[in-house]
Protein backbone atom coordinates (compact mmCIF):
# COMPACT_ATOMS: atom_id res chain seq x y z
CA UNK A 1 0.00 0.00 0.00
CA UNK A 2 1.37 2.96 -1.06
CA UNK A 3 0.31 6.68 0.69
CA UNK A 4 -1.07 8.14 -2.12
CA UNK A 5 -4.96 8.87 -1.39
CA UNK A 6 -7.33 6.49 -2.48
CA UNK A 7 -10.95 8.21 -1.84
CA UNK A 8 -11.87 10.65 0.77
CA UNK A 9 -9.42 9.81 3.39
CA UNK A 10 -8.26 6.18 2.29
CA UNK A 11 -5.33 4.81 1.25
CA UNK A 12 -4.52 3.93 -2.26
CA UNK A 13 -3.73 0.27 -3.38
CA UNK A 14 -1.79 1.11 -6.54
CA UNK A 15 1.66 0.68 -5.40
CA UNK A 16 2.45 -2.25 -7.29
CA UNK A 17 5.88 -2.83 -8.69
CA UNK A 18 4.81 -3.19 -12.10
CA UNK A 19 6.86 -6.12 -12.78
CA UNK A 20 5.24 -8.36 -9.59
CA UNK A 21 1.63 -6.62 -10.71
CA UNK A 22 1.61 -8.02 -14.36
CA UNK A 23 3.39 -11.16 -13.30
CA UNK A 24 0.91 -11.63 -10.42
CA UNK A 25 -1.86 -11.29 -13.22
CA UNK A 26 -0.52 -14.03 -14.81
CA UNK A 27 -1.91 -16.16 -12.32
CA UNK A 28 -4.94 -14.64 -10.84
CA UNK A 29 -8.38 -16.31 -11.34
CA UNK A 30 -11.68 -14.41 -12.80
CA UNK A 31 -11.34 -12.01 -9.19
CA UNK A 32 -8.15 -11.57 -7.53
CA UNK A 33 -10.03 -11.52 -4.11
CA UNK A 34 -6.89 -12.00 -2.37
CA UNK A 35 -6.14 -8.60 -3.13
CA UNK A 36 -9.95 -7.42 -2.60
CA UNK A 37 -9.59 -8.90 1.08
CA UNK A 38 -6.45 -6.81 2.04
CA UNK A 39 -7.68 -3.90 0.62
CA UNK A 40 -11.10 -4.11 2.21
CA UNK A 41 -9.10 -5.01 5.67
CA UNK A 42 -6.74 -2.10 5.23
CA UNK A 43 -9.30 0.69 4.13
CA UNK A 44 -11.68 -0.73 7.04
CA UNK A 45 -9.02 -0.58 9.91
CA UNK A 46 -7.80 2.70 8.57
CA UNK A 47 -7.57 6.57 9.77
CA UNK A 48 -10.07 8.11 7.22
CA UNK A 49 -8.68 11.63 7.51
CA UNK A 50 -5.40 10.08 7.38
CA UNK A 51 -5.15 6.47 6.03
CA UNK A 52 -2.83 5.17 8.98
CA UNK A 53 -3.77 1.64 9.63
CA UNK A 54 -5.69 2.03 13.41
CA UNK A 55 -5.99 -0.81 15.58
CA UNK A 56 -9.79 -1.98 15.89
CA UNK A 57 -11.52 -1.84 19.93
CA UNK A 58 -12.37 -4.59 21.26
CA UNK A 59 -16.45 -5.10 21.44
CA UNK A 60 -17.64 -4.55 24.64
CA UNK A 61 -19.41 -8.31 25.91
CA UNK A 62 -22.23 -6.07 27.57
CA UNK A 63 -22.76 -4.37 24.48
CA UNK A 64 -22.74 -8.03 22.47
CA UNK A 65 -25.71 -9.50 25.32
CA UNK A 66 -27.49 -5.94 24.46
CA UNK A 67 -28.07 -6.58 21.03
CA UNK A 68 -28.42 -10.39 21.55
CA UNK A 69 -31.56 -9.73 24.03
CA UNK A 70 -32.80 -6.93 21.31
CA UNK A 71 -32.51 -9.26 18.55
CA UNK A 72 -34.35 -12.43 19.91
CA UNK A 73 -37.14 -9.36 21.00
CA UNK A 74 -37.16 -8.15 17.26
CA UNK A 75 -37.48 -11.33 16.05
CA UNK A 76 -40.22 -13.08 18.33
CA UNK A 77 -42.60 -9.84 17.30
CA UNK A 78 -41.34 -10.26 13.64
CA UNK A 79 -42.57 -13.68 13.30
CA UNK A 80 -45.65 -12.71 15.10
CA UNK A 81 -46.25 -10.18 11.77
CA UNK A 82 -45.01 -11.37 9.17
CA UNK A 83 -45.30 -15.13 9.63
CA UNK A 84 -42.33 -16.07 8.38
CA UNK A 85 -40.97 -18.67 11.32
CA UNK A 86 -37.52 -19.10 10.03
CA UNK A 87 -36.15 -15.69 11.31
CA UNK A 88 -35.96 -17.52 14.77
CA UNK A 89 -33.38 -19.58 13.49
CA UNK A 90 -31.26 -16.35 12.10
CA UNK A 91 -27.85 -15.80 13.67
CA UNK A 92 -26.79 -12.65 14.88
CA UNK A 93 -23.12 -11.26 15.59
CA UNK A 94 -21.61 -8.15 16.66
CA UNK A 95 -18.65 -7.27 14.59
CA UNK A 96 -16.00 -4.47 13.87
CA UNK A 97 -15.25 -2.96 11.00
CA UNK A 98 -12.52 -5.67 9.48
CA UNK A 99 -15.59 -8.39 10.25
CA UNK A 100 -18.13 -6.22 8.66
CA UNK A 101 -16.15 -5.85 5.31
CA UNK A 102 -14.59 -9.67 5.10
CA UNK A 103 -17.92 -11.15 5.49
CA UNK A 104 -19.27 -9.22 3.03
CA UNK A 105 -17.04 -9.10 0.65
CA UNK A 106 -17.19 -12.93 0.68
CA UNK A 107 -21.21 -12.39 0.37
CA UNK A 108 -20.38 -10.70 -2.85
CA UNK A 109 -18.40 -13.10 -4.41
CA UNK A 110 -20.74 -15.07 -6.94
CA UNK A 111 -21.66 -11.57 -8.11
CA UNK A 112 -18.50 -10.23 -8.81
CA UNK A 113 -17.29 -13.21 -10.25
CA UNK A 114 -19.88 -12.87 -12.43
CA UNK A 115 -18.84 -9.71 -13.20
CA UNK A 116 -15.20 -10.13 -14.17
CA UNK A 117 -16.25 -13.08 -16.81
CA UNK A 118 -17.80 -10.01 -17.94
CA UNK A 119 -15.27 -8.22 -18.16
CA UNK A 120 -13.00 -10.75 -19.62
CA UNK A 121 -15.43 -11.95 -22.63
CA UNK A 122 -13.00 -8.90 -24.51
CA UNK A 123 -10.90 -11.46 -25.89
CA UNK A 124 -7.34 -13.30 -24.63
CA UNK A 125 -4.16 -11.25 -24.81
CA UNK A 126 -0.39 -12.13 -24.17
CA UNK A 127 0.33 -10.62 -20.79
CA UNK A 128 3.74 -10.99 -20.82
CA UNK A 129 4.44 -9.58 -24.77
CA UNK A 130 2.23 -6.71 -23.70
CA UNK A 131 4.04 -6.44 -20.40
CA UNK A 132 7.27 -6.34 -21.89
CA UNK A 133 7.81 -9.50 -19.71
CA UNK A 134 8.31 -12.34 -22.93
CA UNK A 135 11.07 -12.99 -25.45
CA UNK A 136 9.20 -10.60 -27.92
CA UNK A 137 9.09 -6.16 -27.48
CA UNK A 138 5.90 -4.75 -26.03
CA UNK A 139 3.23 -3.29 -28.51
CA UNK A 140 1.38 -0.39 -27.54
CA UNK A 141 -1.00 -0.87 -29.93
CA UNK A 142 -4.62 -0.04 -29.21
CA UNK A 143 -6.20 -2.95 -29.61
CA UNK A 144 -3.50 -5.13 -27.50
CA UNK A 145 -3.87 -2.63 -24.61
CA UNK A 146 -7.28 -2.38 -24.43
CA UNK A 147 -7.50 -6.38 -24.84
CA UNK A 148 -4.84 -6.59 -22.32
CA UNK A 149 -6.70 -4.59 -19.87
CA UNK A 150 -10.35 -5.88 -20.19
CA UNK A 151 -8.36 -9.32 -20.09
CA UNK A 152 -6.48 -9.46 -17.40
CA UNK A 153 -6.26 -6.49 -15.89
CA UNK A 154 -9.62 -5.19 -14.92
CA UNK A 155 -10.17 -8.06 -12.88
CA UNK A 156 -7.21 -6.78 -10.61
CA UNK A 157 -8.96 -3.92 -10.42
CA UNK A 158 -12.46 -4.72 -9.48
CA UNK A 159 -10.79 -6.61 -6.63
CA UNK A 160 -9.37 -3.11 -5.97
CA UNK A 161 -12.28 -1.29 -6.03
CA UNK A 162 -14.76 -3.93 -4.31
CA UNK A 163 -12.17 -4.40 -1.84
CA UNK A 164 -11.79 -0.54 -1.50
CA UNK A 165 -15.36 0.32 -1.53
CA UNK A 166 -16.70 -2.65 1.26
CA UNK A 167 -14.00 -1.06 3.37
CA UNK A 168 -15.39 2.15 3.40
CA UNK A 169 -18.88 1.24 3.75
CA UNK A 170 -17.43 -0.50 7.04
CA UNK A 171 -16.83 3.23 8.10
CA UNK A 172 -20.48 3.75 7.56
CA UNK A 173 -22.61 0.43 8.54
CA UNK A 174 -25.02 0.01 11.26
CA UNK A 175 -26.08 -3.51 9.80
CA UNK A 176 -25.57 -6.14 7.61
CA UNK A 177 -28.36 -5.03 5.47
CA UNK A 178 -27.69 -1.40 5.62
CA UNK A 179 -27.61 -1.52 1.57
CA UNK A 180 -29.95 -4.29 -0.59
CA UNK A 181 -26.65 -6.32 -1.29
CA UNK A 182 -27.02 -10.11 -3.42
CA UNK A 183 -25.27 -11.37 -0.27
CA UNK A 184 -24.66 -15.40 -1.12
CA UNK A 185 -25.98 -17.82 1.28
CA UNK A 186 -28.52 -17.87 4.10
CA UNK A 187 -29.14 -14.89 6.18
CA UNK A 188 -26.90 -13.58 8.98
CA UNK A 189 -27.36 -10.51 11.08
CA UNK A 190 -24.01 -8.51 11.83
CA UNK A 191 -24.00 -5.03 13.47
CA UNK A 192 -21.54 -2.95 13.63
CA UNK A 193 -21.25 -1.95 17.21
CA UNK A 194 -18.57 0.52 17.02
CA UNK A 195 -20.60 2.31 14.06
CA UNK A 196 -24.09 2.12 16.30
CA UNK A 197 -22.94 3.33 19.25
CA UNK A 198 -21.15 6.52 17.55
CA UNK A 199 -24.47 7.10 15.45
CA UNK A 200 -26.52 7.31 18.71
CA UNK A 201 -24.05 10.20 19.93
CA UNK A 202 -23.85 11.49 16.46
CA UNK A 203 -27.74 11.87 16.53
CA UNK A 204 -27.94 11.99 20.47
CA UNK A 205 -30.53 9.14 20.75
CA UNK A 206 -30.94 6.70 23.69
CA UNK A 207 -28.52 3.86 22.49
CA UNK A 208 -30.93 1.37 24.02
CA UNK A 209 -33.98 2.07 21.84
CA UNK A 210 -31.78 2.67 18.40
CA UNK A 211 -30.10 -1.14 19.17
CA UNK A 212 -34.10 -2.06 19.42
CA UNK A 213 -34.75 0.31 16.26
CA UNK A 214 -31.87 -1.07 14.27
CA UNK A 215 -32.46 -4.64 15.02
CA UNK A 216 -35.85 -4.60 14.08
CA UNK A 217 -35.26 -3.23 10.76
CA UNK A 218 -32.20 -5.56 10.43
CA UNK A 219 -34.49 -8.88 11.69
CA UNK A 220 -37.76 -7.77 8.82
CA UNK A 221 -34.53 -7.91 6.64
CA UNK A 222 -33.67 -10.80 7.61
CA UNK A 223 -36.68 -12.50 7.33
CA UNK A 224 -37.12 -12.11 3.76
CA UNK A 225 -33.50 -13.28 2.96
CA UNK A 226 -34.80 -16.50 4.76
CA UNK A 227 -37.15 -16.97 2.11
CA UNK A 228 -35.25 -19.25 0.06
CA UNK A 229 -36.77 -17.87 -3.24
CA UNK A 230 -36.37 -14.32 -2.27
CA UNK A 231 -32.71 -14.07 -1.80
CA UNK A 232 -32.30 -16.29 -4.94
CA UNK A 233 -34.57 -14.00 -7.12
CA UNK A 234 -32.18 -10.89 -5.60
CA UNK A 235 -28.99 -12.39 -6.25
CA UNK A 236 -30.16 -14.10 -9.75
CA UNK A 237 -31.12 -10.02 -10.94
CA UNK A 238 -28.23 -8.80 -9.38
CA UNK A 239 -26.09 -11.48 -11.48
CA UNK A 240 -27.83 -10.70 -14.54
CA UNK A 241 -27.61 -7.33 -14.28
CA UNK A 242 -23.49 -7.42 -13.63
CA UNK A 243 -23.05 -10.08 -16.62
CA UNK A 244 -24.59 -7.75 -19.19
CA UNK A 245 -21.43 -5.08 -18.42
CA UNK A 246 -19.81 -4.60 -22.40
CA UNK A 247 -16.76 -2.92 -22.10
CA UNK A 248 -15.92 -0.95 -25.08
CA UNK A 249 -12.31 -0.45 -26.21
CA UNK A 250 -12.13 2.27 -27.61
CA UNK A 251 -14.12 4.18 -24.87
CA UNK A 252 -11.06 2.24 -22.54
CA UNK A 253 -8.69 3.29 -25.16
CA UNK A 254 -9.89 7.09 -24.97
CA UNK A 255 -9.94 7.03 -21.24
CA UNK A 256 -6.16 5.45 -21.00
CA UNK A 257 -4.81 7.88 -23.70
CA UNK A 258 -1.42 7.10 -24.39
CA UNK A 259 -0.04 4.54 -22.18
CA UNK A 260 2.96 2.07 -22.54
CA UNK A 261 3.37 -0.70 -20.21
CA UNK A 262 6.86 -0.53 -20.84
CA UNK A 263 7.44 3.31 -20.06
CA UNK A 264 6.77 4.41 -16.56
CA UNK A 265 6.63 7.86 -17.53
CA UNK A 266 3.04 6.85 -19.10
CA UNK A 267 1.26 5.15 -15.87
CA UNK A 268 -0.49 7.96 -15.13
CA UNK A 269 -3.13 6.98 -17.34
CA UNK A 270 -3.40 4.04 -15.31
CA UNK A 271 -4.06 5.72 -12.07
CA UNK A 272 -7.12 7.27 -13.00
CA UNK A 273 -8.46 3.56 -13.35
CA UNK A 274 -8.14 3.95 -9.15
CA UNK A 275 -11.41 5.83 -9.58
CA UNK A 276 -14.05 2.99 -11.12
CA UNK A 277 -16.51 5.54 -11.81
CA UNK A 278 -14.12 6.41 -14.83
CA UNK A 279 -14.91 3.18 -16.22
CA UNK A 280 -18.88 2.60 -15.38
CA UNK A 281 -19.79 4.60 -18.45
CA UNK A 282 -17.77 2.76 -20.87
CA UNK A 283 -19.22 -0.74 -19.27
CA UNK A 284 -23.33 0.40 -19.50
CA UNK A 285 -25.19 -1.39 -22.24
CA UNK A 286 -28.25 -0.73 -23.51
CA UNK A 287 -29.87 -4.48 -22.72
CA UNK A 288 -29.05 -3.54 -19.25
CA UNK A 289 -32.33 -1.07 -18.77
CA UNK A 290 -34.96 -3.59 -18.13
CA UNK A 291 -32.99 -6.11 -16.17
CA UNK A 292 -32.20 -2.61 -14.22
CA UNK A 293 -36.17 -1.70 -13.53
CA UNK A 294 -36.56 -5.33 -12.64
CA UNK A 295 -34.13 -5.19 -9.76
CA UNK A 296 -35.16 -2.12 -8.72
CA UNK A 297 -38.56 -3.02 -8.98
CA UNK A 298 -37.55 -6.07 -6.59
CA UNK A 299 -35.89 -4.05 -4.11
CA UNK A 300 -38.46 -1.78 -3.81
CA UNK A 301 -40.74 -4.03 -2.57
CA UNK A 302 -38.17 -5.28 0.02
CA UNK A 303 -37.80 -1.98 1.33
CA UNK A 304 -41.15 -0.66 1.24
CA UNK A 305 -42.50 -3.96 2.88
CA UNK A 306 -39.56 -3.23 5.63
CA UNK A 307 -40.68 0.16 6.06
CA UNK A 308 -44.18 -0.48 7.07
CA UNK A 309 -43.10 -3.45 9.19
CA UNK A 310 -40.96 -1.05 11.51
CA UNK A 311 -43.39 1.44 11.21
CA UNK A 312 -46.34 -0.71 12.88
CA UNK A 313 -44.36 -2.53 15.58
CA UNK A 314 -41.75 0.43 16.33
CA UNK A 315 -44.68 2.69 17.63
CA UNK A 316 -45.95 0.63 19.99
CA UNK A 317 -42.45 -0.36 21.27
CA UNK A 318 -40.46 2.70 21.45
CA UNK A 319 -41.27 6.31 22.94
CA UNK A 320 -38.76 7.61 20.86
CA UNK A 321 -39.67 5.49 17.18
CA UNK A 322 -40.39 8.59 14.96
CA UNK A 323 -36.98 10.01 15.86
CA UNK A 324 -35.47 7.09 15.46
CA UNK A 325 -36.72 5.98 12.34
CA UNK A 326 -36.28 9.17 10.85
CA UNK A 327 -32.59 9.03 11.98
CA UNK A 328 -31.77 5.62 9.77
CA UNK A 329 -34.23 6.45 7.16
CA UNK A 330 -31.32 9.97 6.49
CA UNK A 331 -28.83 7.49 6.97
CA UNK A 332 -30.20 4.91 4.67
CA UNK A 333 -30.52 8.25 2.05
CA UNK A 334 -26.93 9.79 2.69
CA UNK A 335 -24.30 6.89 2.18
CA UNK A 336 -21.92 9.03 0.72
CA UNK A 337 -19.77 7.54 -2.44
CA UNK A 338 -18.19 4.37 -1.83
CA UNK A 339 -22.60 3.54 -1.49
CA UNK A 340 -23.13 5.42 -4.53
CA UNK A 341 -20.57 3.16 -6.33
CA UNK A 342 -21.41 -0.35 -5.10
CA UNK A 343 -25.05 1.13 -6.10
CA UNK A 344 -23.70 1.47 -9.80
CA UNK A 345 -21.87 -1.31 -10.07
CA UNK A 346 -24.79 -4.15 -8.53
CA UNK A 347 -27.78 -1.82 -10.21
CA UNK A 348 -29.10 -1.11 -6.99
CA UNK A 349 -29.25 2.54 -7.44
CA UNK A 350 -32.41 3.64 -5.80
CA UNK A 351 -33.27 7.27 -5.21
CA UNK A 352 -36.39 8.78 -2.72
CA UNK A 353 -38.90 7.99 -5.44
CA UNK A 354 -37.95 4.31 -5.74
CA UNK A 355 -38.24 3.87 -1.52
CA UNK A 356 -41.73 6.09 -1.47
CA UNK A 357 -43.67 3.80 -4.41
CA UNK A 358 -42.49 0.96 -2.54
CA UNK A 359 -43.68 1.81 0.88
CA UNK A 360 -47.09 3.68 -1.01
CA UNK A 361 -47.23 0.26 -2.54
CA UNK A 362 -47.08 -1.81 0.94
CA UNK A 363 -49.20 1.14 2.45
CA UNK A 364 -51.77 0.40 0.18
CA UNK A 365 -52.10 -3.05 0.77
CA UNK A 366 -52.64 -2.87 4.33
CA UNK A 367 -54.81 -0.66 4.31
CA UNK A 368 -57.00 -2.49 1.70
CA UNK A 369 -56.58 -6.12 3.23
CA UNK A 370 -54.34 -5.77 6.50
CA UNK A 371 -50.97 -7.14 6.99
CA UNK A 372 -51.35 -11.03 6.27
CA UNK A 373 -52.39 -9.78 2.61
CA UNK A 374 -49.34 -7.99 1.96
CA UNK A 375 -47.45 -10.82 3.89
CA UNK A 376 -48.52 -13.02 1.15
CA UNK A 377 -45.91 -11.96 -1.37
CA UNK A 378 -43.53 -14.42 0.23
CA UNK A 379 -45.15 -17.21 -0.66
CA UNK A 380 -44.42 -17.24 -4.82
CA UNK A 381 -42.44 -15.44 -6.60
CA UNK A 382 -45.21 -14.95 -8.74
CA UNK A 383 -46.48 -12.45 -6.11
CA UNK A 384 -43.76 -9.89 -7.05
CA UNK A 385 -46.16 -7.01 -8.15
CA UNK A 386 -45.49 -5.92 -11.99
CA UNK A 387 -44.07 -2.29 -12.84
CA UNK A 388 -48.56 -1.43 -13.16
CA UNK A 389 -49.34 -3.14 -10.00
CA UNK A 390 -46.59 -0.97 -8.25
CA UNK A 391 -48.15 1.78 -8.44
CA UNK A 392 -51.63 0.53 -8.09
CA UNK A 393 -51.77 -1.90 -5.16
CA UNK A 394 -55.65 -2.19 -5.97
CA UNK A 395 -54.55 -4.21 -9.14
CA UNK A 396 -52.12 -6.37 -7.62
CA UNK A 397 -54.77 -7.48 -4.82
CA UNK A 398 -57.10 -8.49 -7.71
CA UNK A 399 -54.68 -10.43 -9.60
CA UNK A 400 -54.02 -12.62 -6.43
CA UNK A 401 -57.32 -12.86 -5.23
CA UNK A 402 -57.77 -14.47 -8.82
Amino acid sequence: MSDVPFGPGFPNPFGFDLQQLMRMLQSQGPVNFDIAQQVADAVATAQPDTGEPVAEPKIDPALVASFDDVVRAAQVTVVETTGIAATLGIPSVCVDRSGWAQATLEGLMPVLTTLAGALQRAGPADIGDIAGLGNEPATTESGDISAFLMQSLLPLLLGVWSGSMIGQLAHHALGQYDLPLPLHGPPRQRFLVRNVEAFAEEWSLPADELRYGLALREVVHGAQRSVPWVRDELERLATQYVGAYEVQPDALQEQLGDLDLTDPSSMASLAQLGDPGTLLGAMRSERQTPMLESLQRFVSVLEGYTDIVVEKLGERMMTSHARIDEALKRHRYDRGEAAAFVDRLLGLELDRGHYDVGIAFSRGVVERGGIEQLNRLWTDPEMMPTPAELEAPGLWMARIDL
